[in-house]
């Protein structure tokens, strides 16, 4: 009867390492695609405020959708990007700038793509935070050589011009929407790493990868046939999402 007891003791001991609730916020990726939720920390926010985070590795901006709320630790939960900080008046005073010339610059490159017979979709614009420099993320389908139009940019502009293409998964998740299922993208609303699955991984489900309903609006299979592949590879398949755990717990962690 000293087993149960160990046993009761390292549960108990288990549920107070976790959590007992997390604090979030929903926010739009400069203000574009769909919200995605965050990790708030302490930070005081309201609808319409702008706040900093780190996407890809660079500080960019994004605005406060849902105000920051707790809501009850339910393993298993992944472990959200946190906000670095609330701008202040001069970080609002240059994202306003920068979301002006973003504009203007998705506008002249469309235009100057368009008069150098440039077969490219333009999927966003946006000005870097802590340089000066213009990313235009594009999609096409052949490779293009916008040497030319990059010096055209650089000329009109100033600052570093970067041309940075993506796939149409990508698009996607950037742009966001609804699917056929009614829901929110997958790419766009919680996954924070997109694995797709290929048409390889498809068959050996049994699934007819010709049929139009297993593909998203990005033309490709769903990311939701991920789920159907873990499932047929049982629980030794590798987690898609950071979990959070008890020896890993987020800043957002209220112990309350």
């Amino acid at each position: 009867c000293i087993m149960p007891i160990m046993n009761q003791i390292t549960i108990d001991e288990m549920v107070k390492a976790y959590p007992q609730s997390v604090r979030l916020t929903e926010v739009k990726i400069r203000d574009r695609g769909e919200v995605k939720k965050l990790d708030a920390g302490d930070l005081l926010l309201r609808t319409g405020d702008r706040v900093l985070l780190e996407v890809d590795g660079e500080v960019t901006y994004g605005v406060v959708y849902i105000a920051p709320y707790e809501t009850p630790f339910i393993p298993p939960m992944r472990v959200l990007k946190p906000i670095l900080r609330k701008a202040n008046g001069e970080d609002a005073a240059l994202v306003s700038r920068l979301e002006r010339l973003s504009q203007e610059a998705m506008a002249y490159c469309r235009a100057k793509a368009g008069e150098m017979k440039l077969r490219l979709k333009l999927v966003e614009v946006y000005g870097a935070l802590q340089r000066r420099q213009l990313t235009f993320v594009y999609t096409a389908d052949d490779r293009i050589d916008f040497r030319e139009l990059v010096r055209d940019l650089a000329r009109r502009f100033g600052g570093r011009i970067e041309m940075r293409q993506v796939g149409v998964r990508e698009e996607a998740r950037r742009l966001g929407g609804l699917d056929t299922c009614g829901l929110v993208l997958c790419c766009t609303s919680f996954l924070t790493e997109v694995k797709p699955v290929t048409v390889k991984q498809a068959r050996t489900l049994g699934l007819q990868v010709e049929d139009p309903r297993l593909l998203g609006v990005c033309g490709r299979l769903k990311c939701c046939l991920m789920f159907e592949m873990m499932d047929a590879q049982g629980a030794a398949s590798s987690p898609v999402q950071k979990l959070i755990t008890p020896t890993r717990p987020t800043p957002s962690v209220r112990s309350s």
